[in-house]
């Protein structure tokens, strides 16, 4: 379980200050995380959203009533399209409702207006360190060298605006109004316990074209560290009610591995830079727990859930704040947290 503690541990939990420090030393260097007003880690040049957790892709093809659920190329293929880099905002910024069109029914004209189904995404995010020159793709066994580190990523969606605007060439305003990342970069040396196999695929399942194949990279390239989605509304808040979890997922669900989306991003001669960031795409479990969109959890709007409030939810209202956590842990290492990933809900309108 995710501790409601655990947001104050960093990469840097493993550095230990020893009894009998000296005290200005202790409260020069160290701060508490709380008290700080924190940026964006990076100057971020370009974002890519991927698609990379199967289950929020399976998921989504059944909503969509699909007679196969997953489309032909995505186990082929990290699925991706490239998002907007200057709305990506750190940890407590909130956002404002996005507006756009969107179809009321089946039949006639599209309305503007407000978004009525806001949704979060329970994302990973990968911060790209060293770049490569345009033209020369990165090779699958010397692509886990480009990611400087992780971070915990809402991929904040539209799914009315989505839904009416994407076909046929994918999201446009339902993504780009808002994405929130959380406040610092964990490198992959301080997660280095919790690397694990990529899990093997279902049989039938076809083997990664050679590009995307490294033996090293399934044997190292996952995750085991729990994900989690929560939620507080503004009636919680008042009556002092803790934030209730939506969500508890693992990033060991992801199909793909980290150095299998550089490898996939760059073949065809495109140059990352210093500062680009990923996003692994919706990292649902299996079970419906650990779903991680409303657009799951409430079945497209068809499943209200009741919080502790009493509130009902299938997508969210303005004053609800959802905060993503990542907790790495295993015993005789030091706990890691990714710190929080929070976004708050304001009206259309005048600026948050």
């Amino acid at each position: 379980m995710i501790r409601p503690g655990c947001r104050r541990a960093s990469a840097t939990s493993s550095c230990t200050v020893r009894a009998g420090t000296a005290h200005y030393a202790r409260d020069t260097l160290l701060h508490r995380a709380a008290e700080c007003t924190m940026h964006l880690p990076a100057r971020i040049g370009d974002y890519t959203d991927f698609y990379a957790g199967i289950h929020h892709a399976y998921n989504g093809g059944l909503r969509h009533k699909r007679p196969s659920p997953l489309l032909p190329n995505y186990k082929w293929v990290p699925v991706a399209y490239h998002g907007r880099a200057s709305s990506v905002v750190v940890s407590g910024t909130a956002l404002r409702r996005p507006q756009g069109q969107r179809r009321t029914g089946d039949d006639g004209p599209p309305v503007f207006g407000p978004c009525v189904k806001l949704d979060f995404e329970l994302e990973l995010g990968l911060w790209i360190g060293p770049g490569n020159p345009r033209g020369e793709a990165v090779p699958i066994e010397r692509a886990g060298e480009r990611i400087a580190g992780l971070c915990m990523l809402n991929d904040w969606s539209a799914r009315d605006i989505q839904t009416w605007e994407m076909p046929p060439l994918g999201p446009f305003l339902a993504k780009n109004f808002t994405t929130t990342v959380s406040p610092w970069i964990v490198t992959l040396e301080a997660l280095a316990p919790y690397r694990i196999a990529q899990p093997a695929r279902s049989d039938g399942d076809p083997q990664p074209l050679p590009y995307l194949l490294d033996a090293s990279d399934q044997a190292r390239g996952a995750f085991d560290i729990a994900i989690e989605a929560l939620i507080s509304t503004g009636t919680m808040r008042e009556q002092g009610i803790a934030p209730h979890r939506l969500s508890l997922s693992n990033l060991r669900h992801l199909y793909w591995t980290a150095a299998q989306m550089v490898a996939h991003h760059t073949c065809g001669g495109c140059n990352l830079q210093p500062g680009d960031l990923f996003g692994s795409g919706t990292i649902s479990a299996p079970e419906r727990s650990g779903f991680g969109s409303l657009a799951e959890l409430s079945d497209d709007g068809r499943i209200e859930l009741e919080l502790p409030s009493g509130e009902r939810r299938a997508w969210l209202q303005d004053g609800d704040e959802v905060t993503l956590r990542a907790v790495a842990s295993r015993s005789g290492y030091a706990t890691l947290g990714f710190g929080d990933c929070i976004g708050r809900v304001m009206p259309t309108g005048r600026p948050a």
